[in-house]
């Protein structure tokens, strides 16, 4: 006996209750882990040791602010492991300078860091943000000018696609944090990913570059501001270099990227 079939005008219902269960599907798998974070006992994140915060006393000795001489434009290290008074550029920034203006990063995306950046881009460990924004915060304060100081803050934003995927985006969680932190506007739309990429791991430079060369797109006006961009983790740079090349375009005084991680040169 053949199933019977919906009549036309039940079907838009089904559809409608289809997309309400995939919705809270996908907001379920995005707060359990938070809650979890906030019913089990606080563990390092790295060792899993108890640990009333992020990283315990030893990890964090151990692994962050590694006294890394880096290029003062890309942040890329340079040869050397102590940090200068004056501000070095690497050959590169010299040869061809960048259209951002400088980079600001915590250390190298290595191990055992990387698992921290990952946790808090695929496990939603919101945590994580919270602790890389109040380092990058901490490292502003020393580190830039105050004539320098950004206008508004902005994420690495995700294409559409991505972010239903995914549920939220990691770089926003640092950057909301980080601008209030710095008493400094923040603001989620004011660039927009117009163009869905593949992830850019395993591709060269140039591709890199071609395929970002015109994903980004602004929702409001930055001329005359300094923006400051947030995100994550930086590799090749390709992608923070073709959303500083839209605020620079769009008039832009100045572009200062934050960075959790950076990606050393191999």
């Amino acid at each position: 006996m053949p199933s019977p079939t919906l009549p036309p005008a039940c079907r838009p219902h089904a559809s409608v209750a289809t997309r309400a269960i995939a919705s809270a599907n996908q907001r379920l798998r995005v707060w359990l882990p938070r809650l979890a974070q906030l019913a089990l006992p606080n563990h390092c994140t790295l060792c899993g040791n108890l640990s009333p915060t992020v990283l315990c006393m030893a990890c964090d000795e151990a692994y962050w602010n590694e006294p890394r001489l880096r290029c003062a434009v890309c942040a890329l290290p340079l040869s050397g492991y102590r940090r200068a008074a004056a501000p070095y550029r690497c050959g590169d920034c010299i040869g061809t300078p960048p259209p951002f203006d400088t980079t600001l990063t915590l250390a190298d995306y290595r191990a055992p860091l990387d698992l921290l950046a990952r946790g808090l881009k695929f496990r939603a460990r919101f945590g994580l943000a919270r602790e890389f924004a109040s380092r990058l915060a901490h490292m502003a304060e020393d580190a830039l000018d105050p004539a320098h100081w950004p206008d508004v803050i902005v994420p690495v934003p995700l294409s559409a696609k991505r972010l239903v995927e995914r549920g939220y985006n990691q770089a926003w969680q640092i950057a909301k944090l980080l601008a209030k932190a710095l008493h400094v506007r923040a603001d989620a739309t004011l660039v927009r990913r117009v163009a869905h990429t593949a992830p850019q791991s395993g591709f060269d430079l140039a591709t890199r570059r071609h395929n970002v060369a015109h994903a980004f797109a602004l929702t409001g006006s930055v001329h005359g501001l300094h923006v400051a961009v947030v995100d994550d983790v930086m590799t090749s740079g390709a992608t923070l270099e073709a959303l500083a090349r839209t605020l620079k375009t769009a008039g832009a005084r100045r572009v200062t990227n934050f960075v959790a991680l950076r990606t050393p040169r191999t």
